[in-house]
């Protein structure tokens, strides 16, 4: 906004866009300038001269309806220092990541770095204050000898979803204790072992500073299928308290004779925490129950993450109706049978609104696909989608992997097998609104579960018949990415039993031709086996750990997913292969966590940059790292030095050794 002074002046204001404004007497301000701002993140970086790399992330927002694309450069850097790339085409909305190295000849001392930004004739920089230190000349710095355990840390780095974000790319960029220098079998490995009382299948979650009693904790989350929820001390291991969400009388559901979730279920799902939800902040978690008579009960509980305590208005007890006439409907609706369900896939939460999918036990039917919204606030049912609504079948289960989102509100997920409408409306949208076996996107919109687009394979009928479904992995929302003429691309990808990977355009999926698969963005055969688990992203690249193959790293170029693996670990993954969790400092030290569901089960830690093996569990001598048997689904999570995986019957914590 441009302001004038008080005398009647006639002024020109150009614009970035080809519309020229004219402010003359009375006004005094000019609101209409369609305009943008550049930013620059951190605003101070430093880096060593022959040192790892920093990372600056350049963003764009646009004022007043700016929808132009902006030229980027850089000026300032002192002789040695390198900024990759040094020319940006930047697309307002999205950022993307400059590289800061520095030669080992770099002098020591100050710079500013200023990014400009060009669009039309609109101009905008944006700086960063950059220190360079001089490289060491003594040599590497032998392990030091051991010491007592430190205080809590003061980082404020917090795990409070499935893999990490919505966009569930199992990231998270900023681990400044493991590097791939440090995670070796000589400095880091299992420290202790966390009990509980049954399946750990939820990946835990973590808070770190978190005041309980007067005191600091970083705290460890986990929940049981033993309808536990506990919360651990993460340094000390300390149990700070424990919950149970059975009801009076009750106990866990059994398995329903599926092997799936076996010998009882209770909570199955990844919880979610809201730090700033109730008086202390709330875990929102999903237990299914059996009562004295014999009923099922499906109920979702808002806990106090400092004490455990069901927060007022909880439980509440999960119920809905859709309307049509598909398995276990009645009077024109399709009825939701606790007894039939799981709820598998991570909870998301979104704007407020938690976010539930449900899978069937095996396939045992009657069963539909279900996705229901609730109010954190006050954990009333706020909106309910059937996917398969005139049909059967269809169910979200993921591996477990968490219902993804974008920036917009729309939610992303892999459909299991089940029915689909052949026959397409004028919209290309099934006639009877059955969806099975598809690529989904749901729009929350208005506070309603709508199906907004989808990609369904031309064999779709075919592999739902076979039970080669996508519903057994789980979809990943990628960052906007750029091609090489500078439009910006939205996409997800996605792979589940028919050992290809789907890369969708979210704002054009493909929808269902059953002559090919042409309109999807990009479809890659052979490249991976089967998939029941799901991918990470990082620097650029896709990561995926399919059924008897080996962890694979799939390239990003020019807006598209390399068609084979650049690299991959030498060991394979058995059934059901594994979900990689990455750590890293910025775009430095990434290190590709996985499980191997074997026996005993295997922690893998990989180099990023090449999938090297820097460490495992089995290395050490004497059985140190070992941890137990295996548990399938089961994704590690890592947050301020350590490594957490769910087992059989405990959390198992990795770190640096003392």
């Amino acid at each position: 906004m441009r302001r004038f002074g008080e005398a009647c002046k006639r002024v020109i204001v150009l614009t970035a866009l080809p519309v020229l404004w004219i402010a003359g007497c009375g006004s005094g301000t000019v609101t209409n300038k369609s305009d943008f701002s550049l930013q620059a993140t951190p605003a101070s970086a430093s880096i060593t001269a022959g040192g790892a790399a920093q990372t600056i992330s350049i963003s764009a927002t646009a004022i007043s309806g700016f929808s132009g694309t902006v030229s980027v450069s850089a000026a300032g850097a002192p002789t040695g220092v390198t900024l990759s790339p040094s020319t940006l085409s930047l697309a307002v909305g999205a950022s993307q990541q400059v590289s800061l190295t520095a030669a080992s000849s770099a002098v020591a001392g100050t710079a500013t770095l200023v990014f400009t930004g060009n669009s039309g004739l609109a101009k905008h920089t944006a700086s960063v204050s950059l220190t360079i230190a001089a490289a060491s000349s003594n040599p590497p710095t032998p392990p030091t000898p051991p010491t007592p355990p430190s205080p809590p840390s003061t980082s404020t780095v917090d795990i409070t979803t499935y893999h990490v974000d919505v966009a569930r790319t199992g990231l998270n960029p900023s681990e400044t204790t493991l590097t791939t220098s440090n995670v070796t079998s000589a400095q880091f490995g299992l420290i202790r072992t966390l009990a509980v009382d049954g399946h750990v299948d939820a990946q835990p979650l973590y808070l770190s500073a978190l005041s309980i009693a007067g005191q600091s904790h970083n705290v460890l989350y986990a929940v049981s299928e033993h309808d536990s929820v506990y919360a651990f001390d993460a340094d000390s291991g300390t149990q700070l308290w424990k919950t149970s969400v059975l009801g009076s009388g009750e106990t866990t559901s059994d398995d329903h004779d599926c092997s799936q979730i076996t010998p009882e279920i209770g909570i199955t799902s990844t919880p979610v925490i809201d730090r700033k939800a109730g008086a202390n902040g709330t875990i929102f978690v999903v237990g299914m129950t059996e009562d004295s008579s014999g009923h099922y009960h499906q109920r979702l509980h808002a806990l106090d993450i400092t004490t455990g305590a069901e927060l007022s208005g909880s439980p509440t007890e999960i119920a809905a109706t859709y309307p049509g006439t598909g398995a276990n409907s009645s009077g024109g609706n399709v009825v939701f049978d606790p007894a039939q369900y799981a709820e598998r896939a991570g909870i998301l939460l979104l704007n407020g609104v938690l976010y539930l999918g449900w899978t069937s036990h095996c396939d045992s039917g009657p069963y539909t696909g279900w996705l229901m919204a609730y109010s954190e606030s006050t954990l009333a049912q706020t909106a309910v989608l059937n996917l398969t609504p005139n049909g059967s079948e269809g169910s979200i289960w993921m591996a477990g992997s968490g219902l993804a989102a974008d920036t917009s509100g729309n939610i992303y997920f892999l459909d299991a097998n089940g029915t689909f409408d052949t026959t397409l409306n004028a919209n290309s949208l099934p006639t009877s609104g059955d969806y099975g076996n598809a690529f989904m996107k749901v729009s929350t919109s208005g506070g309603s579960l709508t199906a907004a687009d989808y990609f369904e394979t031309s064999n779709t009928v075919a592999e739902s018949a076979g039970d080669e479904d996508l519903g057994s992995g789980g979809a990943l929302v990628l960052p906007d990415l750029q091609d090489s003429a500078g439009a910006v691309h939205h996409l997800a990808v996605g792979a589940g039993k028919d050992s290809r990977i789907y890369v969708v355009n979210r704002d054009s999926m493909g929808k269902f031709n059953s002559q090919n698969d042409n309109a999807i963005y990009q479809e890659i055969s052979g490249a991976i086996g089967s998939v029941f688990s799901m991918p990470a992203y990082f620097n650029n690249t896709v990561y995926y750990g399919a059924v008897n193959d080996n962890l694979k790293a799939f390239p990003i170029a020019n807006a598209k997913l390399a068609t084979t693996a650049a690299m991959q670990s030498s060991n394979t993954f058995q059934y059901p292969g594994t979900t990689p969790a990455i750590s890293a400092n910025g775009t430095s030290n990434g290190i590709v966590w996985a499980v191997e569901n074997a026996s005993p089960a295997v922690l893998h830690a990989f180099n990023a940059t090449n999938l090297q093996e820097l460490y495992n569990s089995n290395q050490a001598a004497n059985n140190r790292d070992q941890f137990g048997a295996g548990n399938k689904f089961i994704t590690p999570m890592i947050v301020n030095g350590k490594v957490f995986v769910g087992t059989p019957n405990s959390v198992a914590e990795f770190g640096l050794l003392q």
